[in-house]
């Protein structure tokens, strides 16, 4: 069966990675267009390449949890495609080999000038760390008022599947909201959520838990 998962930042909380941003509309502290737009990397790039370094470092000391670990369980026995918004490799890390990062990964970097020469990156990011090409390397990050370049490959998994499994997003923030048109209409959707703005209904199934009870409990039905 060919599974779609739709990932958030939900997922990666309860890792103990911190949210995009509050209710305030802060990151960490930051404006997030300070620390996450083309504007704000030319204004401080330091700043912004010191946030990511914070959150590089923050990375390496967590690890995968049980929402991650049931989706990686999911492949024994299914074809699993993860389209996630998390710019961490706890997917990966969990066991699952479809992954794909809408916003890019926080464990790799890009040419300023020439954004397919990207390279892994683990450590930290400073100014003078240059591409091959002798241009500053930027985190690969898609930032606000940036293209979402695999968003047409993501629809393309969406269009395919035949179980859509929702888990640590709204799906309130474009384009990543749209995906959930491309699903077929006889699709089953599974929505984990612990407050879910939606009751279940048709062919959605909402499970009012978090990640790490609720993913357990969509493997387990699927099983």
């Amino acid at each position: 069966m060919k599974i779609t998962v739709l990932s958030g930042a939900g997922v990666s909380a309860e890792s103990g990675l911190k949210t995009f941003r509050d209710s305030n509309g802060l990151w960490e502290g930051h404006d997030v267009m300070e620390v996450a737009s083309p504007q704000g990397w030319r204004a401080n790039p330091e700043l912004v390449l010191d946030f990511y370094n914070q959150r590089r470092r923050q990375l390496l000391e967590v690890a995968p949890n049980s929402a991650h670990t049931a989706l990686a369980k999911l492949e024994q026995d299914h074809q699993v495609n993860i389209v996630t918004q998390n710019v961490d490799d706890l997917h990966e890390r969990s066991g699952s080999s479809e992954v794909l990062h809408l916003h890019g990964e926080l464990f790799k970097v890009r040419c300023s000038k020439y954004h397919d020469d990207i390279r892994l990156w683990k450590k930290d990011l400073n100014l003078g760390d240059l591409s091959k090409n002798g241009h500053q390397l930027r985190p690969h990050i898609v930032w606000f008022g940036e293209d979402v370049p695999l968003i047409a490959k993501a629809a393309e998994i969406v269009s395919q599947c035949e179980v859509l499994i929702i888990v640590g997003t709204s799906m309130q923030v474009y384009p990543a909201a749209g995906l959930l048109n491309y699903a077929p209409l006889e699709t089953p959707i599974y929505f984990v959520d612990p407050n879910p703005a939606i009751a279940s209904g048709g062919r959605v199934k909402v499970i009012a838990s978090s990640a790490t009870q609720g993913i357990p409990t969509v493997v387990d039905l699927l099983s």
